[in-house]
Parts: C-alpha cells; structure tokens; sequence
C-alpha cells in the first residue's frame, strides 16, 4: 500500500474534529435544555468511565456507581439521552467520513484506485490479460440479488432515521473549500436546528408497528436512494470497461435486483395475510409508477426536439399518431412538431392508466419498447459518440424494477403445509393420516398426485381455518401473477425443511392453483420456484441428501427444467448459530454448499444459495464484500442471494453515497471471485480435516453449557434484557414462534439482541476459543497450520477477523455488572466465570493466529470506531442495570422507568451499532 493510499485510508483527524464539533453542538443544545446541571452531570459520568476504561481503580468504579445510582427522574432519562444521541451523531460523523474517503480517491491521479471499488474490479480484470469474451461471459453469469426484510432489529424510529439523514447532508457541506463566511455560518445554525428537532422528538414506538407500516418502511429506501443508486452501479460498471477496454461495444445485463420478504414473510407472523400481501404487491406497484412519472416529466423538459429541426424517424412518428388518438385530447402535447414530448405524454397517460382502463400498460415490456423506440429515434440525429445517458438510465430501472419494483418472496413453515395436506388427502381418501406416514411412502404418494393432472382440493369443502389460509396464499400468488407479472413473486421459501416432502408438498399446492401444471398430453408448467431454509445444524447435515433425493426424482425434474433447471437454496445463519454456536454453524453452511453445489453438478442443476444474514455478527453479519468473499468460490458462477435485515437497511441504504459504496465493493467483490482474478487458493484437505475437527470440539462446547447446562436458561433470562426487548416495538412479529418459554421455539433475534445489550455478545463468538486453542495445542505444525488457514483461505480469515470484532465489541467488566439481576448468584458466578474465561482463552489465540499485538489491529478504522465508542456506551449499561433492578422489583410496570429502560436499549443498539 503506497504512503498516499495509506494517507487516505488512515487520516481520521478530519473525523475526530467532526466529532468534536458534533459533540460541542449536542453540549449547547444540553445547556438549553437542561441548564448546567445536565451538562455537568453529564461530563462528570463521561470523565469517569473515560477514566476506568485508561485504568481501572476501585474508587473511581464507585463514585461511577454511585454517581448513576443517585441520579432521578427527570435528568436519569435527559442523561440516558444525551449519551443515546451522542452516539446517532458519531454514526452520522463516520458515515460521513467513509463519503468523504471516497471523494478523495476519486480526486487522486488514476494511478490510486480505492479498494474494492467498480473501477478496481475492472483494472484488475485488465491487468491479470483476463481475455474480453471471458469477461463478457462472466457479466452474463452475474447476479447479485439483495432481499430486504422486516426482521425487528432496528431500533430507530423513520421520523429519526430523517432526522440523521438530514444532519449528515449539513455535515457533507463543510467540506466544500468555497464556502463563505456566511454560509458557514448558515450551516453551523442548521445543524443546531437538527440536533434540537433531534432532542425534541420522541424516539421509542407507542406501538407495534403492523406490516403494511413496515412495508412503508422498506419502500422508504427504493423510493429515496435504491431507484436510483442501482441503475448508477450499472452505468459506473459500463464506464469502466469502455474506460479500460475501449475496443469492445460492452452489454452490462442487470447484475444487481433488490427483493423483498416484508409483505410476504408468513413464518410465524400471522399478521402477514394474503390480504396483506396483495396489498404489498400494490403498494409496490403504485410507487414504481411514480417513480416513473417523474422520470418521464424530467425527459420531457429535456427532449425539446422539434421537427422543424431534426428528421424525426416516421416509426416514431407512427406511433404516435396511432396512440394518441387513443387518449383525451386534454392529456395530448399541443405542440405537433415536437414530436418526442407528444410521445412522452402518451407515455404519462399509460402510466396513469395501469389498472384502471384498456389505455394503460399491462406489462413493463411494453413501457419499455417506447422507451426503446424513443432513444433509438433520437440517436438517429445525434452524433454517433454521444451517450444518451439520461433515458438509457430510465430504461435500465424499468428492466430492473419493471411493474412490480422488487420481487416478493413468500415464505412459510414446513410444518404448515404438512398440516394442510393431511388434512386434503385426509377429505380425498388418499391417507387417512399423511403426517405418520414414513418419508419414503410420503414421497410415493405425493409423486403419485403430481404426475396425476387430476385436482385434488374439493370445491365446497369445509377445510380448517388454518388449512383455508394456506390455500388463499397460493390463489393470492396465482392471481398476482396475472395482475402484477410473474416477476411480482417468483419463490416460495420452506423454513425449517427437514425432508424431500417438505418440497414437493409445496409443489402439489402449487399444482392446486396451476402454478404448476401437468397437461393431458404430458406437458408441463412450473411458475414458482419452490427453495428449501436449511436452518439448523441438523438440517445443514441433512441438505445434500434431501435435494439429491429430489434430484433423482423425474417429476422434480420436469419442475425444474421448466425453471431452467434453476435451483435456489435458502441458508440460515440465524437457527444454525443458536442451535450451534457460531464457528460450527459457518463451518456447517459453507460445508452444505460444497457438497450440494457438487451433487448438482452431476445432475446438470445450476444452484443459487440465499444466505440468510442477519445484521449482528451472531446472526452471519458482517460487511456485505466479505460476506461473498466468504463463499466458496466455485458457488458464485450461479448468483448470490443475500437479505439485508434491520438495522443494516438504514446504516448501508439511508445515503446515497453510503448505499453506492456498499453495492459497488459486493458487485466489484463478486466479479472479481467469479472471474478469478481475487486472491487465488486451493481448499487443501488438510485445512478441511483441521476445520472439521475444530467443528466438531466447537459444536460440543457450544451444546454442553446452551443445552446441558440446567441453568444456562434461567442465566439468560436474568442476566440480559430479554424480557424488556418486546416493549420495544421494534417488529410485527412475536419473539417466539409459538406462545412458548422453550429456548428452541425462541427466535434468534432477541437471543442475540439480548446478549448484544448486556455486551456479553455471547452468540458471536462463544466456543471458537476452546475449539481452537485445542487443536493448537496439538503441536507446532498445527498452531502454523491455523495461521495458514487464516493467511491463505478466505473463509477461515473472515471467520477469524469476524471473532476479533466480537470480541473487540463485547466487555467483560460491563457484562459483569448483569449478573447483579441473576436470583440466583451462585448460578451467576458460575456460568460468568464460565464465559469469562472462555473469553479470554479466544483473545488469547486469536491473537497468536493473527500475529497482531491487539484485536483488528489490521482494520484500525474499525478498531478506532469501536474504541472510541466503549467509554460512552458504559454508562448505558451501567444505567440499564439499575433500571432494569428498579423494575423487576415491583409487582407492576412502573411506566417511567420502563421507558427509560427502553431509551437504553436503543442507545446502547446506537453505540454497539448492532442489535440483533
């Protein structure tokens, strides 16, 4: 890395004076609305845990202590705030300075390219001779498919969330080198004026939100920054290789999609109705039109053309004169000789019209050939090197966004369908109790229904309740695929598949609704991919063996050929972690890949894995890039699926900036792996044997305190805020599953929720320690053998870093104050000591592997941002605590404190930068 790049990477002065600045603002605005008691009482709790974390000294610990325990309503809550925001205007400070290293990459002489970046991917493409027809095949192949959910992990209100938004755009202006005196000082009152509004706005929820709150909420980010940050990707892409191959006319297809679940995420949230997901699809469907009505208005003002100028061709000419006879005079351009705008507001009234009468578009195809028809006549009289950027922009977000703006998965749990096709074959005589039939007799007869192009649903029958809904959701993705296209919804996700039936019971449900068909003749039509959710350790095992099953089986098959012989399979990071802890649950996903990505092969079936990620490290967090980077690499050929949950929606997709970045180092990381032009290396048996066995010492360790352990639960419950977690409304959903105390049928987001919030972060890391710290001890050829794993394979290196940010984020000594809840102090004593010195024993080889004096030493932009963070998160928790004692010591919910356990909550997600 040149002495330049270094520079610009690692000049953090201009950050800590943003934050200083910031922190200056919030200190005037404390002064105002507290007076000099807030802000001194504020700074006095801020030099002492400053001061414990420099060196910890008993006297200070107790004036800390006694400091926040004498604090009371109304300055404990004012308190609680003034370290909960200070944490929102860190965030905006990096984010803003993550922007500003971009710019200044992109101000450098050619030669110094930032990492990661689209022009990088190019460069090195060019530089490594990769020939033009490869690299055009590789762009065919690219797919990239992000699926934003509603999973409750963030904590910031939308109302806030613009608030930040607007904050961070002042801060950009400073930057500007002309700016005068006034207008700093413009800027200066306006950010005063935000961080008040800021303080002044109430950031917790009054109530759950419902679904269609959350479906606002995702159309929020493809509304302000994802309409139009993808199509920019795309033409950077096309810029650089033009740039650097200037010989070849290039095709950049549509390499990135945004999809989503919120809508149509059934799996234990029975507030998400067919009724509900209609209205999605709808919901979609009205802002993509809108989008495009304002696309087209900006092209009209534009394309001025008139025909007394130009020869305008006559199949433009033509159409126009045939289609507007069609519309209102009202809605015509008055205009006859400017031809284009006549075009463009037929174009409007098309739109207008979608649904409403036969004028209107019915499918995006048709939007898009006038699109077509519109560009090429104008390029007919203009000259041949000019690039008619700004409609070729609206015409790649209509092939990216078409009617339907993301396509909608629908998922539900394995066992509702099992449920419901008992109950049908039960009506039909088919069995008279499918569900205690063996698995090889369920496929036969489920093989035997399909192949069968006779209807098994009776028309009037009296079904259950339960088994009506499942039915209503597949006439609902029938009818949307009439309505809104067959892009609207294209998979069906199977949470907790443990069997080939599981599928195919999907699939005969489909056939109910001809969503799948079998014709008299023997054709056959398949609409509707149909993906298993491996999720737990189990199932991981299992999953080369189910789809092999399903492989084998003809009927399957012509399913499959009818989609292209496209498989996609759904990876759970979440229930795997839980059930397992996180290095075996990583080990066991990237295992179940190899093994089926093979097994496919043999069978002729391309496969795409969706990894379902969630936010937090616990859950397969992490950056987007490394996340691929990960994979194996002989499974990228195919495209990559990946959800984007939570928080991770509002710190990668809230700027523009910040979302163009997140998106073109995953789409540089991806082509880079798929062309083979990243880091090169060969999975070596011996790195396999060593992971396996460092699996497997994992896996036990893991297993014998979650699930061994008698008291591990109550630990739990009592030692984090997991019974406080659902005041938050933070989701639609439940916590659990099913109305249960059971640690399996507890959701993995308040189990890693939870853990993150008393600062134990106990999922993200817990077990890997031991694991490894055995297999060193082995000898010295197996210590060099893990720090050539951790030098050479991808995998094992973002397993490793992915444990040293856990660690980094997680603290002992504010974890230690939680035990204090715990009834029982033997059970609490105990059990900490346990993970303290599980804890310890990580550090310690962690560090041995990576040869690092300190945790990250090698990404110290993070190291910083974490460091920087920790003494101001401490007396949230320290807070919280005493809260929380406050509250589960009275017989009933003391409303105030409650919601200023809630304020913590949400203050320590801010400085963790991670809830679940």
């Amino acid at each position: 890395m040149s002495v330049q790049l270094k520079t610009i990477e690692n000049n953090s002065s201009l950050l800590r004076k943003d934050v200083k600045f910031l922190g200056n603002v919030l200190g005037e605005v404390l002064l105002y609305h507290g007076g000099d008691e807030l802000l001194s009482t504020v700074e006095r709790i801020r030099k002492l845990t400053i001061s414990l974390r420099d060196e910890f000294n008993e006297e200070v610990n107790e004036s800390l202590k006694q400091e926040i325990s004498q604090l009371q309503p109304p300055i404990r809550e004012q308190v609680i705030r003034a370290f909960s925001v200070f944490f929102q205007l860190v965030n905006i400070a990096e984010q803003n300075h993550r922007i500003r290293r971009r710019r200044q990459y992109q101000l450098e002489d050619d030669h110094i390219i930032q990492p990661d970046s689209l022009e990088g991917a190019v460069l090195a493409l060019k530089t490594n001779e990769i020939a033009e027809d490869v690299i055009q095949e590789v762009l065919n192949t690219l797919s990239l498919e992000l699926i934003i959910t509603a999973h409750p992990t963030e904590s910031t209100k939308r109302t806030v969330l613009e608030i930040q938004k607007r904050i961070a755009a002042v801060l950009k202006e400073f930057d500007s080198k002309t700016l005068t005196k006034r207008e700093h000082a413009e800027l200066e009152e306006s950010l005063i004026n935000e961080v008040i509004t800021l303080w002044q706005t109430d950031e917790l929820r009054h109530r759950k939100p419902t679904v269609m709150d959350e479906v606002r909420n995702g159309l929020h980010y493809f509304d302000h920054t994802l309409f139009e940050v993808l199509p920019d990707i795309h033409q950077e892409l096309a810029d650089s290789l033009h740039e650097k191959f200037p010989n070849r006319d290039w095709n950049v297809p549509n390499i990135l999609r945004f999809g989503s679940w919120i809508g149509g995420d059934r799996d234990g949230n029975p507030s998400v109705t067919p009724e509900i997901t209609r209205k999605t699809l709808e919901a979609q469907r009205e802002l993509v039109i809108k989008k495009y009505k304002e696309a087209i208005v900006e092209l009209m003002k534009r394309f001025s053309y008139s025909k007394a100028r130009v020869d305008v061709p006559a199949t433009l000419i033509d159409s126009v004169l045939k289609e507007e006879a069609l519309i209102d005079p009202k809605k015509r351009w008055v205009l006859k000789d400017e031809v284009y705008r006549r075009k463009f507001a037929i174009v409007l009234e098309r739109l207008d019209q979608i649904g409403k009468s036969e004028i209107g578009y019915k499918y995006a195809d048709e939007l898009l050939a006038d699109l077509v028809l519109i560009e090429r006549s104008i390029k007919s009289h203009q000259p041949g090197e000019r690039k008619l950027k700004c409609i070729n922009r609206l015409i790649r977000q209509v092939q990216l966004f078409g009617f339907h703006l993301a396509t909608l998965d629908i998922r539900n749990h394995s066992g509702e369908h099992e449920a419901a096709i008992t109950e049908i074959f039960q009506k039909v005589k088919l069995a008279e109790n499918y569900v205690a039939l063996r698995e090889e007799e369920k496929l036969s007869l489920l093989e035997s229904v399909l192949k069968d192009p006779r209807p098994v649903l009776l028309l009037n029958e009296d079904y259950s309740k339960e088994t009506q809904e499942i039915l209503k959701a597949f006439k609902m993705i029938k009818d949307a695929h009439k309505e809104f296209g067959t892009r609207a919804i294209e998979v069906y996700l199977i949470s907790m598949t443990e069997a080939a039936s599981d599928l195919l019971e999907v699939l005969v449900l489909a056939k109910e609704f001809g969503l799948y068909r079998l014709h008299a003749d023997g054709r056959i039509e398949s609409q509707l991919n149909i993906a298993p959710l491996l999720e737990t350790i189990d199932d991981l095992n299992a999953g080369p063996k189910i789809m092999e099953t399903l492989f084998k089986m003809d009927v399957y098959r012509h399913h499959l050929r009818e989609l292209g012989n496209h498989q996609e399979i759904m990876l759970g990071y979440s229930d795997g972690s839980k059930d397992g802890g996180t290095l075996t649950a990583n080990w066991k996903l990237y295992k179940a890949q190899r093994e089926i990505h093979e097994m496919a092969r043999k069978y002729a079936i391309r496969l795409k894995f969706f990894h379902g990620r969630g936010g937090s490290l616990g859950r397969g967090g992490g950056p987007l890039n490394r996340s691929i980077l990960s994979q194996p690499k002989e499974t990228l050929g195919d495209g990559v699926k990946i959800t984007e949950q939570g928080e991770v929606l509002s710190s990668r997709y809230l700027i523009k900036e910040i979302a163009h970045r997140s998106l073109e180092q995953a789409v540089a990381t991806l082509l880079k792996s798929t062309a083979q032009v990243e880091e090169s290396y060969t999975l070596e048996k011996a790195w396999e044997k060593a992971i396996e066995e460092i699996s497997d010492i994992a896996l036990n360790k893991y297993q014998s305190l979650v699930f061994k352990d008698n008291d591990f639960l109550t630990y739990f419950k009592q030692a984090t805020p997991l019974m406080e977690l659902g005041a938050l409304n933070i989701g639609s959903r439940p916590m659990s599953r099913k109305k249960s105390q059971r640690f399996e049928d507890l959701r993995a987001i308040p189990w890693v929720f939870a853990w993150t919030q008393s600062r134990q972060l106990f999922p993200a890391w817990y077990a890997a320690g031991t694991a490894l710290h055995s297999f060193a001890a082995k000898g010295e050829d197996s210590f060099k053998l893990l720090q050539e794993m951790y030098n050479k394979w991808p995998f094992f290196r973002s397993t490793i870093d992915n444990l040293q940010m856990a660690l980094l984020k997680a603290d002992m000594e504010a974890a230690e104050k939680y035990t204090e809840l715990v009834e029982d102090q033997a059970i609490a004593k105990r059990i900490f000591s346990e993970i303290v010195h599980e804890y310890n024993i990580t550090k310690e080889i962690l560090l041995k592997i990576t040869d690092d004096k300190e945790l990250l030493d090698r990404n110290p932009n993070i190291q910083e941002s974490v460091k920087r963070r920790n003494p101001y998160v401490d007396p949230l928790n320290f807070l919280q605590v005493e809260l929380i004692r406050k509250l589960r010591e009275n017989n009933e919910t003391d409303e105030e404190v409650l919601t200023e356990v809630l304020l913590t909550i949400n203050g320590i997600a801010a400085g963790i930068r991670n809830t679940g």
